[in-house]
């Protein structure tokens, strides 16, 4: 590894743009419709005076750091917001120069505590951060001439997880990432949401905007064979929904599948009453041979209290929303999981180090990679190159499903974007999208100079990030 390059953060910027569903999506207790999309970009010093930009983009997603059902979606953009803020002062006010990991590893523990005084969650303190870090290896990539995959199987940002991550001490980290190698396509698994129609006889008012609205129809437009299917905590009703789900699918060829939990179920002995019933209902075999994995069926406030292992040894479990801190994974697998999720909402570095840790541990562990609505453009393309990188084969992809293309965004920047990525988006229908064909993503123009983005949004057309709130009374319940 060459030594990694140091820089000054000279400046951060924070915009948003509004993003409104085309269909409803409820995930755990939100059904969502419209919320905003953060921008960020920020402007690095090298010791040699050449400057760069780089950037990233998030949802505000409500209703996922913080599920505590007093605060309303606008307390939850609020909250997400103010991590974003936080994190621009800590790492603005740092006169040092530091190399990209430097940054993050110096002001980690600072987010959370600030954060925690102001009520908020360490989940929602890792956001700021999850985006400030990325938008800074963008610059360091753009100006190293070097895309996100060469600069990172060079460890430009010079990781050393160490300090923060010592089950690592001793592990080739440098080597690990020198391995990597990225491909130049990925499945996309598809979400079945709450109250996504299956049949056409559920969809009670028609979109009608060219795009599949139905699973009948996603399946026949895109060629899905990975799927991601959302239970809601009520065994029965969820029998009953995952039938109506293997009809159709069971009509195609061999799927596989994941059960995302999304928290909604109150301990373990629930969850396995859940999974038997689903092996013992005949309708149900095919899914039910189908599933490799279970995402987060439990409570944060209740996932890391108990051992999972008699649910672990019928289906593997993986961690989601109570990955909050670096320290997670390790204890998760002390209680049986078996593996934890990939967002870039949660930070780009924390994926790599738990990447490390599923080899370190053997393939008995995994890493998924999972989907928080991530918009076309800045978010879905480093989202797509992160967990790429990692290796891994198949990720959730639900923001093309229920956003329709790039939501409002000018015209001359979704051609900027058609243009550099001509791979993974298409115009149908007048509007630029996201091109899913056979189920699969290809993603070869993700490998330009830069953290995955080959163009450019238009800043102009953004407002202003406003000014959140200083603080909150309270953080999940």
């Amino acid at each position: 590894m060459s030594a990694a390059p140091a820089f000054r953060l000279r400046e951060v910027e924070l915009f948003e743009r509004d993003v409104r569903l085309r269909l409803p999506f409820r995930f755990g207790v939100v059904t969502l419709t419209e919320c905003p999309q953060l921008f960020l970009r920020a402007r690095i010093e090298l010791a040699n005076g050449r400057s760069g930009w780089g950037m990233a983009a998030e949802m505000l997603a409500p209703k996922w750091f913080d599920k505590n059902l007093a605060l309303t979606n606008e307390d939850n953009f609020e909250q997400l917001r103010l991590s974003a803020k936080t994190a621009r002062e800590l790492y603005t006010g740092d006169r040092v120069a530091r190399t990209a990991f430097g940054f993050f590893s110096a002001h980690y523990r600072a987010q959370i505590d600030i954060c925690k005084d102001l009520g908020l969650n360490a989940l929602i303190a890792c956001y700021g951060p999850a985006l400030l870090d990325r938008a800074l290896f963008d610059a360091l990539c753009r100006l190293e001439g070097l895309s996100f995959y060469a600069a990172t199987q060079r460890n430009l940002a010079g990781i050393e997880p160490t300090q923060l991550a010592p089950d690592l001490r001793g592990f080739d980290f440098d080597g690990f990432l020198g391995s990597r190698k990225p491909a130049s396509s990925i499945a996309a698994r598809h979400t079945v949401g709450l109250v996504d129609p299956i049949t056409a006889a559920d969809v009670k008012s028609r979109v009608d905007d060219g795009l599949p609205e139905t699973l009948e129809e996603v399946c026949a437009a895109y060629g899905h064979t990975w799927f991601k299917l959302k239970v809601g905590g009520d065994i029965a009703a969820d029998i009953a929904r995952l039938t109506a789900i293997a009809a159709v699918l069971d009509r195609g060829p061999t799927y596989r599948s994941t059960l995302d939990g999304n928290e909604q179920y109150d301990d373990v002995e629930a969850v396995i009453a859940l999974w038997h019933r689903i092996q013992e209902t005949p309708a149900l075999q095919r899914l039910a041979d189908s599933v490799v994995f279970i995402e987060q069926p439990i409570k944060r406030q209740q996932a890391l209290a108990r051992d999972v292992r008699t649910l672990a040894a019928l289906k593997p479990v993986i961690i989601d929303e109570s990955d909050d801190t670096l320290d997670v994974f390790p204890r998760a697998k002390a209680l049986g999981y078996a593996g934890i999720s990939s967002k870039t909402c949660k930070g780009f570095y924390k994926s790599l180090i738990n990447a490390a840790r599923v080899q370190q541990w053997g393939s008995d562990h995994l890493m998924s990679a999972e989907d928080l609505t991530t918009q076309a453009g800045i978010c879905v393309q480093q989202d797509l190159a992160l967990v790429n990188l990692i290796g891994l084969t198949h990720v959730e992809r639900n923001g093309h499903h229920y956003v329709d293309g790039f939501a409002g965004a000018p015209k001359a920047e979704t051609d900027r974007f058609l243009a550099a990525h001509h791979d993974l988006y298409h115009r149908t229908d007048g509007k630029v999208r996201l091109k899913i064909a056979n189920g699969q993503l290809a993603i070869g123009s993700l490998a330009g100079p830069g953290f995955a983005v080959s163009a450019e949004p238009d800043w102009r057309e953004m407002r202003l990030m406003p000014q959140p709130r200083s603080t909150f009374i309270t953080a999940s319940a």
